[in-house]
């Protein structure tokens, strides 16, 4: 799904990213943990094609150099960022920016868009399984949600644009208990054989609820250390600096 050698990515003359390998296969969910300025967010911008930063490695995503491909095309391909903030954007309606989204990819894949009374019927079914009030989907997207209104709705754009590649960037942050599981349930209703995760997170509670195949930790601009679910737990009681 995913292959990584040697990223390196630096903005305003500063790297960040200094050599960076990871592969994730098809169907797998791997965690990124690691304390701030570990560069575990530019990893999340580089992969979806933030403009600003300079690049140089491999990254792969199907077998397809992601290099030269900008932001609008890899989300045409399946690659999805949940954003650790999501933005709010005044004067454009929730349902109409999912539905946009929606058909946008369709067209790009050359299959059928999908017409006004079956996205509603998608939408709403999809809603009703992260306990989203249907009210908001006719509000401004994200004006005025709470914060786990928001990283509910990011969650709620994946469940309908079905990307093979999902980054959740920071997702549980902010959250508290029950809008932690309902996400959590939300993400793992989405496993498959077909589809990979990337969860970024500073806490081990996250991977309680949505178990990684995989657990890394990023220091310093570079993957130190791999594991299973236990790497998650030993940070949580050791933390960061007893691995450098």
């Amino acid at each position: 799904m995913l292959v990584i050698k040697n990223l390196k990515a630096s903005i305003n003359n500063r790297e960040i990213l200094k050599g960076l390998n990871l592969k994730i296969n098809p169907g797998e969910v791997h965690a990124i943990m690691g304390p701030n300025g570990s560069g575990k967010s530019t990893l999340a911008n580089v992969l979806s094609g933030k403009n600003g930063y300079k690049i140089s490695g491999e990254v792969k995503y199907l077998g397809e150099s992601l290099n030269d491909i900008p932001v609008e095309e890899r989300a045409q391909k399946g690659i999805f960022l949940a954003f650790q903030y999501p933005l709010e954007i005044p004067g454009v309606n929730t349902n109409n920016f999912l539905k946009t989204s929606l058909n946008t990819i369709k067209k790009a894949r050359g299959e059928k868009e999908i017409d006004t009374i079956a996205f509603l019927k998608l939408v709403k079914d999809k809603a009703k399984e992260l306990g989203i009030d249907e009210k908001i989907l006719s509000r401004q997207l994200n004006v005025g949600f709470s914060g786990g209104e928001k990283k509910k709705n990011e969650i709620l754009q994946m469940k309908i644009l079905d990307p093979n590649l999902i980054i959740l960037d920071e997702t549980d942050s902010g959250l508290d208990i029950d809008a932690l599981k309902i996400i959590s349930d939300g993400v793992n209703s989405s496993r498959s054989e077909k589809k990979s995760f990337l969860v970024i997170t500073h806490y081990q509670r996250l991977l309680e609820y949505i178990k990684p195949d995989h657990v890394h930790v990023l220091s310093d601009g570079k993957i130190i250390k791999s594991g299973s679910s236990d790497l998650a737990l030993e940070l949580e009681k050791k933390g960061y600096k007893k691995l450098n």
